[in-house]
């Protein structure tokens, strides 16, 4: 198994770069850390995959639920909204929709975890609010 630390180096120096302080972030699993943005808690990880023997770095923001009624409208506005995101996408998991970014851990630096953590908090800020007002749904 691959040595995660300079990642987690990696992660809370991008932490610090915000104001932050990393150790007041930091989730119950090692390699986690909780923050927010607005409205939107980002989750950030960096993971080690035995399946794929590679690390990952993960930055995520749970939006809201799928809603019961206007599914298919409101998964073609994902879709359409996904066109205009920057390094970023929306992505469904049981009944929950997520603004995400993964990438292998591999060559990842201060700079781009710093832009993937503010990216996803933005977005995140942004249509938490939107999608669940307008579609009536819950975080």
């Amino acid at each position: 198994m691959e040595n995660l630390m300079k990642y987690y180096d990696i992660v809370e120096k991008a932490i610090s770069a915000l104001g932050i302080d990393p150790k007041l972030c930091r989730g119950q699993e090692q390699g986690q850390w909780n923050l927010k943005k607005g409205s939107a808690p980002i989750w950030i990880d960096v993971i080690y995959s035995e399946k794929d023997k590679r690390s990952y770095f993960q930055v995520m923001a749970p939006i809201t639920k799928t809603p019961h009624t206007n599914r298919e409208k409101f998964f073609e506005e994902l879709l359409e909204i996904n066109y205009v995101l920057y390094g970023v996408s929306f992505t469904k998991y049981d009944e929950g929709i997520y603004i995400k970014v993964i990438r292998e851990a591999d060559g990842l630096d201060i700079s781009e975890a710093l832009a993937a953590i503010e990216r996803v908090g933005y977005y995140g800020d942004f249509y938490d609010d939107y999608l669940q007002s307008k579609y009536a749904t819950e975080p």
